[in-house]
């Protein structure tokens, strides 16, 4: 009989990976909680520190900038000094970040806090979809991603919990206890987590299992953004992180204020409502994954298994569409909750991409770089959203848009790829003589659109203050800087290079 490094028998397959999993779900949860504690403790906070509307706005604008800026930079970091260390450091930041929120007292503390919360926070994707492809082989990844990806509807669920500490400790206490319980996680991920190739714990038939598609263990490479941006095979990532996850912005930040304005609920029964919906998307996240894992179980290729898991959450999104024009509050809620659990069934296969079409030695690269994709366009849709609810009184515009995203980023999905996924090798140099005309091309128009946009913005600048405050109005202006950025940032990709590869 076989042993394996451990001396325990190799017969059976372990399960240690949904360890690292779990790890990965709270650590996810932990960090919605941190993240939405501020919009539970609003009122607190502005009875408390006599805030208006617009100090509240501009806390929340900082924490949505860093947030949109710097996870393109983190995950060239975690691609360099690995998902171990790097997720520690991160999650000691932004715990200590947490915490400090009940320690200041002024706008200009809770801003300064709330830029190094977003700083910080932008880690926890790209080290946690790195970290699932180090321990799952290809055909559970999607599974994977969507039980630790649940873990933010699960986060905003329990962060209604921070209101009864506030209630008996005080508020600066709630900020200090968040801060403490993830300092207790770190306790659990310096202990459990390695690379699987150095986990005593697991054994030798799981390491196979983990490496079925993936024999040789991936040193690490540097490759730039700028070299990752040539590859035809990022963009309908980007693209689709870009779109796509402004929709889930979209139900955070506005639905309570929806059912309370436009279906007559109370903050009370609004936050009642909000958890049964964001219980809904949990199981949404889980079974997309689920899904497209089962198919590839079943022999399915990898691209008609995730576009097959795709497809089926895209086109009930249009039940955002439905849930406006109900008539029927239960309808209502019905339809939201379908489709925030189709976005997140959604979520867990878009992000599972990174690793299907890049290895995973550059993966943390890779989503990084769609998580700044997805910022950027979280941004533009609280934008859209406040402008349209001052416009028109009602939220109508952006449930239809909410509605409609998901199928159009399906159809680039369909046309780029045709339902064929390939990894690329990114150790062979990379021929860049038919893509840097292309990309310089596309960088020109993006940058000109940002530099209109920002022209825009200024000449109007005194009637976007009228109407969606300062706040909006300098978020209108780092919304065009962003969209300028990301075409100065394809221009310089498209420079020509002797070899794409260092």
């Amino acid at each position: 009989m076989s042993t394996n490094k451990t001396g325990n028998d190799t017969g059976s397959i372990g399960n240690y990976r949904w360890a690292i999993c779990a790890l990965l779900f709270f650590c996810t949860t932990i960090n919605y909680v941190d993240r939405n504690s501020l919009s539970v403790l609003k009122t607190t906070l502005q009875g408390a520190l006599g805030w208006e509307d617009v100090d509240y706005g501009t806390i929340t604008t900082a924490f949505t900038f860093a947030y949109a800026m710097f996870p393109s930079v983190i995950g060239i970091i975690i691609d360099k000094i690995g998902v171990k260390k790097a997720l520690a450091c991160a999650l000691v930041v932004w715990s200590l970040a947490a915490a400090a929120h009940g320690l200041v007292g002024t706008v200009l503390g809770f801003v300064i806090v709330r830029f190094i919360l977003g700083f910080a926070e932008a880690a926890n994707f790209p080290a946690s979809i790195k970290a699932v492809g180090m321990w799952f082989p290809q055909k559970e990844r999607a599974l994977a991603t969507g039980i630790f990806n649940s873990g933010t509807s699960i986060g905003v669920i329990v962060s209604g919990g921070i209101v009864w500490i506030a209630v008996h400790l005080g508020w600066q206490m709630s900020f200090v206890a968040i801060g403490i319980v993830g300092l207790m996680w770190l306790y659990f991920w310096q202990r459990f987590f390695a690379d699987p190739e150095k986990q005593a714990r697991l054994g030798q038939a799981e390491l196979d299992y983990i490496r079925s598609d993936q024999p040789q263990a991936q040193q690490a490479l540097k490759l730039p953004w700028t070299t990752l941006m040539r590859y035809r095979e990022i963009w309908p990532f980007l693209i689709g992180k870009l779109i796509t996850d402004p929709v889930w912005w979209f139900y955070l930040f506005w639905l309570p204020s929806y059912l309370d304005r436009e279906r007559g609920q109370n903050p009370l029964n609004a936050g009642i409502w909000v958890a049964v919906i964001y219980t809904g998307s949990s199981v949404g996240s889980i079974l997309g994954g689920w899904i497209s894992s089962t198919l590839m179980k079943r022999g399915w290729p990898v691209g008609k298994a995730r576009m097959t898991a795709m497809g089926l959450a895209a086109i009930f999104m249009p039940g955002s569409i439905l849930a406006y024009y109900a008539d029927s509050f239960a309808a209502c809620v019905a339809f939201i909750t379908l489709a925030t659990a189709c976005h997140q069934a959604w979520s867990a296969n878009l992000f599972t991409n990174a690793t299907d079409l890049f290895p995973q030695k550059v993966s943390g690269s890779v989503v990084g770089l769609g998580a700044t994709a997805g910022g950027i366009g979280g941004m533009f849709m609280t934008l859209l959203a406040g402008l349209t609810v001052q416009w028109t009184g009602n939220q109508q515009i952006v449930f239809v848009w909410a509605g409609l995203m998901h199928v159009l980023a399906l159809a680039l999905f369909w046309f780029w790829f045709k339902g064929r996924f390939v990894q690329i090798d990114v150790d062979t140099p990379l021929d860049v003589s038919r893509t840097h005309v292309g990309l310089a091309l596309s960088g020109a128009i993006v940058a000109a659109a940002g530099a209109a946009l920002a022209a825009l913005v200024i000449g109007n600048w005194a009637y976007l203050v009228n109407v969606v405050k300062i706040t909006g109005a300098v978020q209108s202006i780092v919304v065009a800087a962003a969209v300028f950025l990301i075409g100065v940032a394809l221009f310089y990709a498209s420079r020509p290079k002797k070899s794409a590869v260092r």
